[in-house]
């Protein structure tokens, strides 16, 4: 078998998993990597093609439904998955030959055990190497269309339709589709943004620069982040800018104590610590303690002393936080809808799980209020866009705790969010999307 073809079937693999078990793309990606002996070049276009198919899931049904009689749903997983990989091969990737896409996805379902399929894929994707693109779906200018030519949920679509317009909408969903930059935090106690991009530069890594986000930097060539010599020691850690603003949002200052309520693997533990200047002290807390090891590693590698870890379900803290820190985050675990361009097997998950985290994000914050000291700060987030998981929370959070108020903050810009609540979109700013909301608790 060549390494291309290696490559393909491993992207049968991964899109199995995911499919079949919900399983993660990143992680069955590097157990793929493995099990099929893939090198960088070809693990590289395996992650591709995932990314590519799980990123067009819907209009890649509506084409199998306007080229065949049988109906997407009905096809067996195997060949669904084949005819996927070909017709993203085919219409949305440059530089695959047409004869390898269509003899590679046939294939790839013979060696799945549906030999009776592989006319039936073949005369799909004949089809659509003639035609050239996808069929235009019908009912342009709506939220159906949307959420069919750029496979999103039909609920997040007309949500976003009605809230922010159509146009709005459909920005936000082409900006999901694209691929997502690579977005690195400057460690401001062992460099300086400069210096960092000359020192990337003298590696032949091309950096560039946002006024708006001050302690992020976007290298279009880095390569394997494990690699560079700057990250091992400690200059840069991975983190989009939306994350990073946040952090700047809640305004750590040196000598505060710090509770990061879902902290792993510990991105604003970091940039506290950085802009506190390693003064003061953060205690990082994750219901999943097996994850805080990637909070105490990276702290090792970034030279960060006053960061330590503890096991902790966010909405029961531990007794002894209760009233005990000038700067509480809480950035609960959410939908993750701002991150499809980053995680796009988000698309696939259960209106039912979605529909449950309101009440749980609610805890989280309820139980992490308790531990702000009067005069302190709490700030809430997530990495999704829709107002049940953000505004709904808050204002549901409000009524029952007086002892709060959203506090303003300024914009790099100079504009200040006068409610304290502020969103960043992929198609506006260019991060992950994002919501983030300041809260100051009254003094007695």
């Amino acid at each position: 078998m060549s390494a291309p073809a290696r490559a393909r079937q491993a992207a049968m693999y991964v899109l199995g998993r995911c499919r079949r078990h919900g399983a993660w793309t990143a992680q069955t990606l590097s157990a793929a990597t493995e099990k099929f002996g893939l090198d960088r070049r070809d693990a590289a276009l395996c992650a591709r093609l995932c990314r590519t198919v799980l990123q067009n899931e819907s209009i890649c049904d509506y084409a199998i439904d306007c080229w065949s009689s049988v109906r997407s749903r009905r096809l067996e997983p195997a060949v669904r998955n084949a005819l996927h990989l070909g017709l993203c091969q085919l219409l949305l990737m440059d530089r695959i030959p047409d004869s390898a896409a269509v003899g590679e996805s046939v294939e790839l379902v013979r060696r799945a055990g549906c030999a009776r399929a592989s006319g039936l894929v073949n005369a799909i994707l004949r089809k659509a190497a003639a035609e050239g693109a996808f069929p235009e779906p019908p009912g342009a200018g709506t939220a159906k269309y949307i959420s069919v030519r750029h496979s999103l949920p039909l609920v997040l679509c007309e949500q976003l339709t009605e809230r922010y317009g159509y146009d709005f909408a459909l920005g936000f969903a082409e900006a999901s589709n694209k691929e997502a930059p690579l977005c690195l935090t400057v460690n401001r106690l062992r460099t300086d943004i400069n210096s960092l991009v000359k020192e990337l530069a003298a590696d032949g890594v091309r950096s560039n620069l946002d006024a708006r986000f001050p302690d992020s930097l976007f290298p279009e060539n880095l390569g394997p982040i494990g690699d560079n010599a700057a990250f091992r020691a400690g200059k840069f850690y991975v983190q989009d800018a939306a994350a990073a603003f946040a952090v700047r949002a809640a305004d750590p200052k040196s000598g505060m104590r710090v509770l990061d309520g879902c902290a792993a693997p510990g991105g604003k533990s970091f940039l506290s610590a950085i802009l506190m200047g390693d003064k003061g002290e953060i205690i990082s807390c994750d219901k999943q303690g097996k994850k805080l090891h990637l909070v105490d590693e990276g702290a090792k590698r970034l030279g960060l002393h006053i960061i330590s870890t503890h096991p902790m379900d966010a909405g029961n803290p531990d007794p002894a936080f209760e009233g005990a820190f000038d700067l509480v985050f809480a950035d609960v675990p959410c939908s993750g809808l701002g991150v499809l361009r980053r995680k796009p097997e988000i698309r696939s998950r259960k209106p039912e799980e979605i529909s449950a985290l309101p009440e749980e994000q609610l805890r989280l914050l309820r139980g992490l209020a308790g531990c702000v000291r009067p005069g302190g700060m709490l700030l809430y987030s997530t990495c999704t866009v829709t107002a049940e998981e953000n505004e709904s929370v808050i204002e549901a959070f409000l009524r029952n705790n007086e002892d709060f108020v959203p506090e303003a903050f300024s914009l790099p810009d100079g504009n200040v969010v006068s409610n304290g609540m502020h969103r960043l979109w992929p198609h506006v700013e260019g991060t992950d999307g994002f919501f983030m909301c300041r809260m100051r608790k009254r003094e007695v």
